[in-house]
């Protein structure tokens, strides 16, 4: 047997994640610092940690769980959704992070060999999850290329015309790796197409955060650009499904608590998940669902506290890329991220990361894993800001060599 044939076809046509990519120039780069991770510096609220410390030696904590989630939790998320995010008719199941559940949501709503719609630059992990689950008809859409927001307009006409209709259409909002949101009446558009089409409305809303009686806060990160008055939408219907995630806001990367909020009045939908939950996480570790419940006790006044720190961070970043140019640089808006265009020549986006890395020390994320070779997603979240502006100091002088030498050996 040809080692080709020893594998499932689904596994071989899926891409190579780009994180594990990323991972290792960092533990082969000397002294590297990374822009590329997409996690925020903090850990959880210390009181959370406190309280999650004591329950270490509970019983509970180390046996099954309920599938969808802690009762408690999900009791609090569901209140959390009506107050915060104005979504009034979903239900919850939590998941172990934001991808898996989307991988629940695949999973239960797509046939290998349905279509499904992404647009560019897309998450590469919602890219992978289609191609692994055999779903290798991805419909990928274009975005303005002035404020990367999805084209409605190429989204009806594929609607229209694709046959069987696509079963999925695919946001990120705010977007990863754009870094920029998708305004409330094109959501509202996109979203009335779905549902004339007869089809599935994901969104993923990994850095949500927001607070009506929070003056500077209608999103984790919006205060960032408060001046210009842009506000995380969020939307729900019998077609739609949304999901969250708790590794941005309170700094809960590494303990994989995120859920999926699902229309309450889709009769057999939780069913479907559950057989997908139960087979792959069964339940999510009850010790960070407890974390979960506790930080939300907490409240997204400490995630403020923590956010306001990443606005120099922003401002050192957006200073390191201007040697590309003003107009090369975009996003910002509601995440941690950077999207910028790399000079013209170097569609290779891969190799200009990973020179850089080798070079000048610093490490982005190559816009090939999404869709846009020639671009770079850079992260401000992740470094405390002394780190930062090593990081940012590096970069620009990276930059600064590729514009004006190219890539020197």
């Amino acid at each position: 047997m040809g080692s080709v044939e020893m594998f499932a076809r689904r596994a071989l046509l899926t891409e190579n994640p780009v994180m594990v990519q990323v991972r290792e120039l960092i533990r082969v780069g000397k002294d590297c610092v990374s822009l590329a991770e997409g996690m925020v510096y903090w850990q959880p609220p210390k009181q959370a940690l406190e309280k999650v410390q004591e329950l270490v030696w509970e019983p509970s904590v180390s046996r099954y769980g309920s599938d969808e989630g802690l009762p408690e939790l999900r009791e609090a998320l569901m209140e959390k959704l009506k107050h915060e995010n104005k979504l009034y008719k979903s239900s919850v199941m939590v998941t172990a992070g934001a991808n898996q559940a989307f991988v629940n949501i695949v999973l239960a709503l797509c046939d290998a060999g349905d279509s499904v719609v992404m647009f560019t630059p897309y998450f590469f992990n919602s890219h992978m999850s289609f191609q692994m689950t055999g779903v290798t008809n991805i419909l990928v859409g274009p975005s303005d290329p002035e404020t990367l927001r999805p084209d409605a307009d190429w989204l009806e006409k594929t609607l229209l015309h694709t046959k069987p209709t696509p079963k999925l259409v695919s946001l990120v909002n705010p977007g990863n790796p754009s870094g920029t949101y998708i305004p409330e009446p094109l959501l509202q558009r996109i979203s009335d197409l779905c549902k004339d089409a007869g089809c599935w409305l994901v969104v993923d809303n990994a850095y949500d955060y927001r607070k009506d009686d929070l003056p500077i806060c209608s999103n984790m990160l919006s205060f960032l650009i408060n001046a210009n008055g842009k506000k995380h939408a969020f939307i729900e219907g019998n077609h739609i499904v949304n999901i969250f995630s708790f590794s941005k806001a309170y700094g809960m990367m590494g303990w994989r608590v995120g859920y999926i909020a699902y229309p309450s009045e889709v009769e057999g939908l939780l069913a479907q998940l559950l057989k997908v939950q139960d087979n792959i996480a069964i339940c999510p570790s009850i010790i960070g669902q407890r974390l979960a419940l506790h930080s939300l006790e907490v409240g997204p006044e400490w995630v403020i506290d923590q956010v306001k720190s990443l606005v120099k961070n922003r401002e050192l970043l957006l200073e390191a890329l201007s040697p590309l140019g003003h107009d090369a640089v975009k996003g910002g808006e509601g995440t941690i991220y950077l999207w910028a265009k790399l000079p013209d020549g170097y569609q290779d986006d891969l190799e200009v990361v990973s020179w850089l890395a080798r070079k000048h020390g610093v490490i982005l994320v190559p816009g090939c894993s999404s869709g846009c070779p020639g671009y770079v997603r850079i992260s401000f979240g992740g470094l405390v800001e002394d780190k930062c502006r090593i990081a940012s100091e590096r970069l620009k002088g990276g930059l600064q060599q590729l514009v004006n030498e190219g890539m020197v050996p």
